[in-house]
């Protein structure tokens, strides 16, 4: 079942086309990595998503009915440009933003208390955000986006401006949100992180969708049947299954190759073949990573 469905998404402004055709499902409970060199269309996506603008044609389904206004209580959303009101106590904004997603006084007190601990930021509520530094005032606006616990949470680059303590701590609360049944769509460039995190992505370029899937199908789909094993010995330059793409010393006495296979054979053969030839350190299949197939698939879409 899809929390979220986009069908045939068309948004232009003036003369620019932000949004082509645009078609993504997004599943119930995943992490969705949405994807894209800067001006790809994900900003435009992700607005239209929030109801803070419209489509010029297409539609928009939230749990298989058309988007509606009263949806916006049930999503939570992280804008990469961050807005709180600078001059207005930290206590006092966060219960005024739960208010208007449509926690009683009482309700967003409680669930206030949580998160105030959890962050440990319990002294923090008569401060004035223009008081915080940038990583706090990041952690009072996650809060602010997932108070009234969302059925959709949109995360528009949640890291920026985290050292690596309290980015780790923000991955952990994404990874316990998705655990007690919210679904996350994930904007980032930090690839590493989609890698670690993401379920399944959809990749925008020049306004189209140009791959989306489960992740793990994806990296399946772009493998190139290719190993690495580092060796004791030298490879046989004729008369094996594989092709040696390149050899390079790492240290005194050991190679480490790069190996094509062709299709239809499998690792076992190949390691068959190899353990008659060479003393083997390390072996494994290289699987190309997210950004490895970021950077394929756009740099293979033509300008138009």
């Amino acid at each position: 079942m899809n929390i979220l469905e986009t069908h045939h998404i068309v948004k232009e402004y003036a003369q620019h086309r932000a949004l082509d055709d645009v078609s993504i499902s997004i599943p119930k409970g995943s992490i969705f990595g949405l994807l894209g060199p800067n001006g790809a269309g994900k900003t435009s996506l992700i607005r239209i998503i929030n109801q803070i603008t419209g489509p010029d044609s297409g539609e928009v389904l939230f749990d298989g009915k058309p988007l509606h206004e009263h949806h916006i209580r049930q999503i939570g959303y992280l804008p990469e440009e961050r807005g709180l009101y600078k001059k207005m106590k930290v206590g006092d904004q966060l219960l005024y933003l739960a208010r208007l997603k449509g926690l009683s006084k009482n309700q967003a007190m409680d669930k206030l208390k949580i998160w105030f601990e959890k962050f440990d930021i319990k002294t923090w509520w008569d401060k004035s955000v223009s008081d915080l530094s940038k990583g706090m005032q990041q952690k009072v606006q996650f809060v602010s986006t997932v108070l009234h616990e969302p059925d959709l949470i949109i995360l528009d680059e949640p890291f920026s401006g985290f050292d690596p303590i309290n980015a780790n701590l923000i991955r952990d609360e994404i990874l316990e949100l998705r655990q007690r049944g919210s679904t996350i769509i994930f904007s980032t460039h930090r690839m590493e992180t989609v890698e670690e995190l993401c379920d399944q992505i959809a990749l925008l370029n020049r306004s189209k969708k140009v791959l989306d899937g489960p992740k793990k199908q994806i990296k399946e789909q772009f493998k190139t049947n290719t190993f690495f094993v580092e060796h004791q010995g030298t490879l046989p330059s004729q008369g094996t299954i594989y092709q040696v793409q390149s050899t390079r010393e790492v240290e005194p006495g050991y190679h480490r190759s790069q190996l094509q296979l062709p299709p239809g054979l499998t690792p076992n053969h190949l390691l068959q073949d190899l353990i008659q030839q060479v003393e083997i350190r390390a072996f494994g299949e290289n699987i190309p990573t997210i950004s490895d197939i970021f950077m394929q698939v756009v740099n293979e879409v033509p300008e138009t």
